[in-house]
């Protein structure tokens, strides 16, 4: 026995040995291994965790460090804010291990950003806090007196859940006069006691013996049991059961149904009657006995609850087959418990990034989680998988642990979120799987400017608008999310027509309405480029510019303008047409312009008033009146017509002319006819001679009459220089060579220039004709009508200036043709 307990110290110390050097080992490779006793006290210190494994306290702070536990008891505790491990609650070594050594529970502990893992492995010492127990606490033993000596009698075994020095070292039978124990160790380490008889029973001399059966154990302090064994001598029976086999091994699946037969023992007796009667009975721990029963009289084993291969896979059973005379024989029963696919693996989220940005670069890291499957074997291999539709792949870390990262370049722009879905699957038969979605949302970058439905809007807006019209609405969109989506609106700066594009109009930054700033003219200004800006609110913003057109429409704002003929105050202009003039003669051509554009600037000629309307005609498009029918001698002389020029506009907007048309041969019977246009110019003009004359000599009268003469003088003079100031002489106009028909057909054919002269002090003019013409044109102007002069330049040409003589008459006017 002294042999025994020297060998198993050493055993312990080579054990501790070991186990220092596997934590100075996982220390350096990144694990963290610790020894503890059992049942220590919530709180106490079990190592400095940041130190073993090389981390600052402050990196166990800020990657919120915690502990991931399994099995859902967690016995260590995290102080992150000391970076050591402590007791959580009280561990039990037996309840967590059992006869197991050496016992050990690991946890990992993980940190975020960046996601790390790390193992540590916690073995836990045992202490002798357990006494060794025997199943019964009094064994009744009947023997036959006439028992041979050294006859063995197997008892037994006492139950210590302690384990190494502490289980039980040692077994003392009290007293031994006629029995001794034996104790002998089989190949599975465990021990088979048994008592042998050294000395001859007499029943007649001690019917009784009480023996008393000690187990201790080798723990500080020592603990023991103690089975009371009463020994009924009986008597003689030479025969003992001897079974069939000594051991029996049996496989039986897990999650058999109770009621299932496992095995039957069978024994013999070559005895008869009641002492070849064989019973069987079986001692064995409390969970064997709650799981296993033996029929007393058959022998047959049945289950009588749930095995579990996950909580034990081997069972032993004793079965002891006696007489009645008191022999007995022992076999053994092991069941071998197979494992079954019973067990779904299980996934477990260590940690999970919920969103992440959409730059993410491949091989961020998403998700890390645990698979685990308590099968065997085959049977919890299990594989991990994701579906094939997201840019994500698995990766494996460490052993059960799995990490999801990303396969490729995200783009929140085309997805937005993504369901994973995580599943694990095993290798038994049938298959058993779990699947578990995660949903990872992509979080937006700036990466994508807003884009404009066209590049290059044009729109059409009236002339005359009212300052702050809508134009129209620019809009673009952004494929961004949220602030770096807000999209907006501005104007470049450029000039048109140099000024600024901002005073034209003006872009809503909001909204991307443009407005006019001001009222629009065609005439002016026709058409209009700006680009407006749409800008994103990222960070660095990003933007797209687009062109708008503004072209600007006409409209019929101005009424047309008569270039020809000239409508002046003090001078009547007439055509003179011959009598002789035959059908579609060509009178004039009226000459007139719109501003306006497009069908805004399209004229047409109509008479609007005529002294005699089946006389003349005027062109709808061209403006040329023309005689409709010969001219006879009971036409007037004197014609007038009303010209209304009208253009093509909505509404139309027009303007007249008064053509004066004299029909004769001769100026004399031109001047007859017209004369009595400038009397009233006449008349006026010789009444306001008469008051300033008046007004000026009741003033001279008044105050110096010597003065009278001198002031008379003067203003005979002033008077003479305001006649010739403000004669009403007519002055023919020059048309450029643009107004005239082209063709040769227009109203004035030839261009005449004349050069007129005229004194203060005489009443004759030289008139100087410098080109020839074939038609004449008649000025009248308010002359005295008595001496009229008339200056006539016949057709024809000259080559010298001509000069006419004229009639002497008033000094404010004159006839010039």
């Amino acid at each position: 026995m002294d042999y025994m307990w020297i060998n198993a110290v050493r055993g312990r110390w080579r054990a501790l040995f070991v186990i220092l050097c596997l934590c100075e080992l996982s220390s350096v490779s990144g694990q963290a291994r610790y020894s503890i006793p059992e049942e220590q006290a919530e709180g106490s210190f079990v190592g400095n965790i940041a130190r073993d494994l090389g981390l600052d306290v402050a990196r166990l702070v800020a990657g919120k460090a915690r502990i991931i536990a399994k099995g859902g008891r967690q016995y260590v505790d995290l102080k992150r804010d000391k970076g050591t491990l402590v007791i959580k609650e009280r561990i039990d070594r037996e309840e967590l291990c059992g006869k197991t050594t050496p016992c050990s529970f690991s946890f990992d502990i993980i940190l975020e950003n960046p996601i790390q893992l790390h193992r540590v492995t916690v073995e836990v010492i045992d202490i002798n806090d357990n006494s060794p127990s025997f199943p019964q606490h009094d064994i009744n033993l009947k023997m036959i007196e006439n028992i041979a000596v050294g006859t063995r009698f197997s008892l037994e075994n006492a139950d210590d859940t302690d384990v190494g020095f502490n289980d039980i070292q040692k077994y003392t039978l009290k007293p031994s006069d006629n029995f001794k124990l034996e104790i002998q160790s089989q190949q599975n380490r465990r021990r088979v006691i048994e008592i042998v008889l050294q000395k001859p029973l007499d029943r007649e001399e001690e019917e009784t013996h009480i023996l008393m059966l000690i187990a201790s154990d080798g723990g500080e302090p020592h603990r023991s049991g103690t089975v009371r064994i009463q020994i009924t001598v009986l008597d003689a029976n030479d025969n003992a059961p001897v079974c069939s086999q000594p051991v029996y091994k049996v496989d039986v699946r897990e999650n058999s149904p109770e009621g299932k037969l496992i095995t039957t023992v069978s024994a013999n007796d070559a005895d008869s009657g009641l002492n070849g009667d064989v019973t069987y009975s079986t001692r064995a721990n409390r969970e064997a006995e709650q799981i296993f029963n033996v029929n007393v009289k058959t022998g047959e084993i049945q289950l009588t609850g749930n095995l579990d291969f996950e909580k034990s896979k081997i069972y032993e059973l004793n079965v002891h087959a006696s007489d009645h005379g008191g022999y007995a024989d022992t076999c053994k029963v092991i069941v071998n418990v197979i494992d079954e696919n019973d067990n779904v693996p299980t996934i477990e989220l260590m940690s999970f990034s919920q969103s992440i940005p959409e730059d993410s670069p491949p091989g961020t890291t998403v998700a890390v989680f645990n698979v685990n499957d308590e099968d065997s074997d085959s049977n919890g291999v299990v594989k991990c998988s994701i579906n094939s539709d997201v840019p994500f792949k698995i990766e494996s870390s460490l052993t059960g642990y799995y990490t999801i990262v990303t396969d490729n370049f995200l783009d929140r722009e085309s997805v937005s979120e993504y369901n994973v879905t995580i599943t694990v699957s095993d290798q038994g038969s049938p298959p058993l799987s779990s699947s578990k979605t995660i949903n990872v949302k992509i979080s937006d970058v700036n990466d994508s400017p807003p884009k404009f439905h066209r590049s290059e809007y044009s729109k059409n807006v009236p002339e005359n608008n009212s300052p702050g019209f809508s134009v129209f609405t620019v809009s673009a969109s952004d494929a961004d999310w949220g602030q770096n989506a807000r999209v907006s609106y501005f104007l470049e700066e450029k000039e048109v027509n140099g000024v600024a594009v901002s005073s034209f109009v003006s872009v809503n930054a909001e909204n991307g309405v443009i407005h006019a700033v001001r009222s629009f003219d065609y005439e002016q200004i026709k058409a209009f480029d700006f680009n407006v800006t749409a800008r994103d609110a990222g960070s660095p913003p990003l933007s797209s510019v687009a062109t708008v057109h503004i072209q600007i429409q006409d409209q019929n704002d101005n009424a047309p303008q008569v270039l020809y003929p000239v409508q002046t105050g003090g001078s009547v202009l007439a055509e003179m047409v011959p009598r002789s003039a035959d059908v579609g003669y060509l009178v004039t051509k009226v000459v007139a312009v719109d501003v306006d554009s497009g069908q805004n600037a399209w004229l047409s000629y109509k008479v609007h008033k005529a002294t005699d309307r089946a006389l003349f005609e005027v062109g709808l498009h061209n403006g040329e009146i023309r005689t409709v029918r010969q001219v006879t001698d009971k036409d007037a002389v004197k014609q007038r017509l009303s010209v209304l020029v009208e253009d093509n506009g909505q509404p139309s907007r027009s303007a007249t002319v008064i053509v004066n048309v004299a029909v004769a041969d001769s100026f004399p019977e031109v001047l007859s006819e017209f004369t009595d246009f400038s009397m009233h110019d006449k008349e006026y003009n010789d009444k306001l001679t008469f008051y300033l004359v008046l007004a000026l000599a009741v003033v001279s009268f008044l105050f110096i009459t010597c003065l009278l003469l001198i002031i008379s003088v003067k203003v005979y003079r002033w008077r003479q220089s305001r006649v010739l100031y403000h004669s009403n002489l007519p002055v023919i106009p020059y048309y450029p060579p643009r107004y005239s028909d082209t063709l040769g057909t227009g109203t004035l054919q030839h261009v005449y220039n004349y050069e007129v002269c005229r004194t203060t002090d005489s009443r004759k003019s030289d008139m100087k004709n410098m080109q020839a013409m074939s038609q004449s044109l008649v000025s009248v102007d308010g002359a005295d009508a008595d001496t009229p002069h008339v200056t006539k330049q016949m057709s024809g040409n000259f080559s010298q200036m001509s000069t006419l003589s004229c009639i002497a008459c008033e000094d404010d006017g004159l006839l010039a043709i």
